[in-house]
């Protein structure tokens, strides 16, 4: 049987691509109003985003040994391979660590350093190779080595939400001068969000999103996926402007960011996942 891979619902894959590639998904978890509502699972409000006190919460390690416990069977022992959010952003990723030591080698874990689609493509990347009759150590050394082919931008419209879910540290310099400022944010290769470049519009952010994208793709095949938040006129513009400078992509194509990143960048913010071939 072929290694079976596992994601969470942080990766932004669409249903039919995970029945294609037969990716399982753990859920992530929004807290509202005393209500645990189960990303991808539960219906949550559209304007998630916008309310107060709102939080998130990353899979227990229970929910993530259940997950694996029936993949490693469905797998026929041959074992599983499982990409997670970033450390960095999300407790799931040590969850999963701490899930995993039930199972010893069997079940590997793979830190992806990356959101949204960033983690989709590692575990498609993954799922690809299981596919393809890959063992286990050879679909766990593809989805290892997509993450250093896939980087995550992002531009958002106010710091609200970055702040109260601390995802960005508070002490960062620039965040003194930010009621005038659109910051380029990036992951950076420990999957931490940081600042890319101080950018004063959202036009000139967006524009120097689609350079830093070109220069990551250069002259090879890529796929992108272009991220927002109830912002789908100016994804659709970002996507135009990307497929106009780099035609040789393979794959473009614009999503929503979900209710559970959504809470963390807030209402207009767009973001572009890039996996360079």
């Amino acid at each position: 049987m072929p290694v079976v891979v596992v994601s969470d619902s942080s990766s932004r894959l669409r249903p039919e691509v995970r029945h294609r590639w037969d990716v399982r998904e753990v859920p992530l978890h929004v807290l509202l109003d005393g209500t645990d509502l189960r990303d991808g699972v539960d219906d949550i409000p559209y304007d998630i985003h916008d309310r107060p006190k709102v939080t998130t919460a990353g899979a227990s390690p229970e929910e993530l040994a259940e997950t694996y416990r029936q993949a490693l069977a469905d797998s026929g022992g041959d074992g599983v391979v499982a990409v997670h959010l970033s450390g960095a952003l999300s407790s799931t990723y040590s969850a999963a660590a701490l899930a995993a030591r039930e199972f010893g080698p069997a079940v590997r874990v793979v830190n992806s350093r990356s959101a949204a689609m960033g983690v989709g493509f590692v575990a498609l990347a993954a799922a690809a190779c299981a596919d393809a009759g890959g063992d286990l150590d050879a679909v766990e050394a593809a989805a290892r080595s997509a993450i250093g082919r896939t980087q995550v931008f992002l531009v958002v419209h106010r710091l609200d939400n970055l702040r109260r879910s601390g995802r960005i540290r508070t002490t960062a310099s620039w965040l003194g001068t930010a009621l005038a400022l659109k910051p380029l944010l990036c992951l950076d290769v420990d999957g931490r969000l940081v600042l890319d470049q101080r950018i004063r519009t959202v036009g000139k952010a967006h524009a120097a999103m689609v350079d830093r994208v070109a220069g990551i793709v250069g002259e090879r095949s890529a796929e992108v996926v272009v991220h927002h938040v109830d912002n789908h006129d100016a994804a659709d513009e970002l996507g135009a402007a990307l497929t106009q400078r780099l035609p040789q992509l393979s794959s473009l194509t614009v999503a929503d960011m979900g209710p559970l990143l959504s809470i963390h960048v807030g209402a207009g913010a767009v973001g572009v996942a890039v996996q360079v071939a």
